[in-house]
C-alpha cells in the first residue's frame, strides 16, 4: 500500500505537479538482484563456489576492483580487461533480454501520463542498458529522456542529476516529484527541496530512513490514490 511520510502536504500530481523523475533500478525495474549478487553469480558460471561474503565484499566496489578481487582470490588468470568485458556481456544479456519491470509500474505511468505530467528518468545504469531494458518494458515512450550519472560526471550524492532533470522537463522545483528507492538518492534529493517519494525494494534495508526523507512512500504501484488525486 502507499502511505504519506508526514501529512502529504506537498499537494498529489493532479493538483500541482507537472512533472516526475524516476530512478531506474529498484524503482522501475525489478533489477536489483543482478547488482547484489553479481559476483556470486559470476564465480558460479565459472564452476567456483564464491565464498560467503563475496557479494557483500564487493558491494561498493567499481568492476576494475571486482576484478581485481577475482584475480587475486580466486586464482583467475584472465586479464581484468578480460573479466570486466565477460561481466558487462553478462549485464547486457540481463537488461535486453531479462529484465521486467516493478508490478504495477506501467499502470502508474499511463496515469501519471494522462494527467499531462512530463517524465524523465535519473540513472546511474549506463545508457545503452538503460535504454534496452525500457524498450524491453514497453515502458520508453513515457519518458522525454533519460539522464546518466556518467553522462553528467557526478553522483547522487549531489543534486546535479534532479536539477538537470528538472531542466529538461520545463518544469520548477515546486511542480516536480522524485522517485527514488536507495536512501542516499531520497535524502539528495529531499535535502535539495524537492518533493520525494521513496518507493519500496527489498535490497534497501533502511526503509525507516527512506520513510524519514520522504514525503510519500510506496510499498508497491497498486495503490496510488494519495499520489495520483
Amino acid at each position: 500500500m502507499l502511505a504519506a511520510a508526514g501529512s502529504g502536504k506537498k499537494g498529489g500530481v493532479g493538483m500541482k505537479w507537472q512533472g516526475a523523475v524516476f530512478d531506474l533500478d529498484g524503482t522501475l525495474l525489478d533489477s536489483m538482484h543482478i547488482w547484489s549478487t553479481f559476483a556470486s553469480d559470476y564465480l558460479r558460471s565459472k564452476g567456483i563456489e564464491p565464498k560467503e561474503d563475496v557479494d557483500a565484499k564487493l558491494a561498493a566496489a567499481s568492476m576494475q576492483q571486482a576484478a581485481g578481487y577475482f584475480r587475486e582470490e580466486y586464482g583467475f588468470v584472465q586479464t581484468e580487461k578480460a573479466i570486466i568485458d565477460d561481466i558487462d556481456m553478462r549485464i547486457r544479456h540481463f537488461y535486453q533480454n531479462d529484465v521486467g519491470p516493478k508490478e504495477g509500474a506501467a499502470a502508474f505511468l499511463q496515469a501519471l501520463k494522462e494527467k499531462n505530467i512530463r517524465m524523465c528518468v535519473a540513472t546511474a545504469t549506463d545508457r545503452p542498458l538503460a535504454e534496452a531494458a525500457l524498450i524491453r518494458c514497453r515502458l520508453r515512450p513515457y519518458f522525454k529522456g533519460i539522464l546518466t550519472l556518467a553522462e553528467l560526471e557526478s553522483s547522487k550524492e549531489r543534486p546535479d542529476i534532479y536539477l538537470e532533470a528538472m531542466r529538461l522537463l520545463g518544469t520548477s522545483m515546486e511542480e516536480t516529484i522524485i522517485f527514488e528507492d536507495a536512501v542516499h538518492a531520497v535524502k539528495t534529493a529531499h535535502d535539495a527541496g524537492f518533493t520525494v517519494c521513496g518507493v519500496y525494494d527489498p535490497s534497501e534495508k533502511r526503509q525507516e530512513e527512506i520513510r524519514k526523507y520522504s514525503d510519500y512512500y510506496l510499498r508497491n504501484y497498486f495503490e496510488t490514490e494519495m499520489i495520483l488525486r
